[in-house]
């Protein structure tokens, strides 16, 4: 099995569905993956990258199209909402363990004695 079919089957991802930048942004990831040097931090700019490129294209899609006389909701801002929160879901996963992290260090510096 290889690393794409693993990816688009663990986060079911469809590669048909990105659009040029995250194309782009999917390719330099699985570059990096190839060659095993991907770390938490390198993945955090390759998520924040896609996020930051299906923020621009939902500000350009109307929320709305019209037919005839009937307004219908845009279907491709629907799915670029949904893309966007799982970029959003995926960019807290990868934060929550620096989150952790500050929290232990703040609980700490509280049980030290004053001076």
């Amino acid at each position: 099995m290889s690393i794409t079919s693993q990816l688009e089957k663990k986060f079911g991802i469809k590669i048909e569905t990105l659009n040029s930048v995250e194309m782009a942004t999917y390719n330099k990831m699985l570059k990096a993956v190839q060659k095993a040097q991907i770390d938490q931090v390198t993945l955090k700019k390759y998520i924040v990258s896609m996020r930051e490129s299906v923020e621009r294209e939902l500000i350009k899609e109307p929320e709305f199209k019209w037919i005839f006389i009937f307004r219908v909701f845009n279907r491709k801002q629907i799915m670029l909402k949904a893309r966007l929160q799982n970029y959003l879901l995926w960019e807290t996963f990868l934060v929550s363990p620096a989150k952790a992290k500050e929290r232990l260090e703040e609980m700490i510096d509280g049980m030290l004695p004053k001076t």
